[in-house]
């Protein structure tokens, strides 16, 4: 479900990204699964088609979906995406999160353990 947030200070274009990224990170959005029209998913959030347009054309050029002229937009395995560009933004925050964590007492043996749990306590 994507959902806009009108006081949220990023621009609605990324917050569509974001969502449609979010469901598809969480399988969600399985691959190969076409995603709504530009135009329906506009009406549906009440945007302008441009919005959206906007988020597919980034998603696709980090390697989450992909366009077929013609027929649409299809979310895109990750083996398949390209992400290069994705995966290194993600890397240099995972690495300043890394290096805050240790420099507030955090070792490297527990940020080992979190990978290795899959990150998903509350700590």
């Amino acid at each position: 479900m994507i959902s806009l947030n009108t006081r949220d200070s990023r621009p609605l274009y990324e917050q569509v990204k974001d969502s449609i990224r979010r469901l598809i990170i969480a399988g969600a959005m399985p691959d190969g699964e076409k995603l709504p029209a530009v135009r329906e998913l506009a009406g549906q959030l009440a945007i302008n088609p441009n919005t959206i347009q906007r988020a597919y054309r980034e998603l696709e050029s980090e390697g989450y979906i992909r366009s077929i002229h013609g027929k649409g937009s299809f979310v895109c395995a990750a083996r398949d995406a390209d992400g290069g560009a994705r995966r290194a933004e993600l890397l240099k925050q995972f690495d300043a999160a890394a290096a805050e964590l240790m420099y507030l007492g955090m070792t490297a043996a527990e940020l080992s353990a979190r990978l290795t749990e899959g990150g998903n306590s509350d700590d």
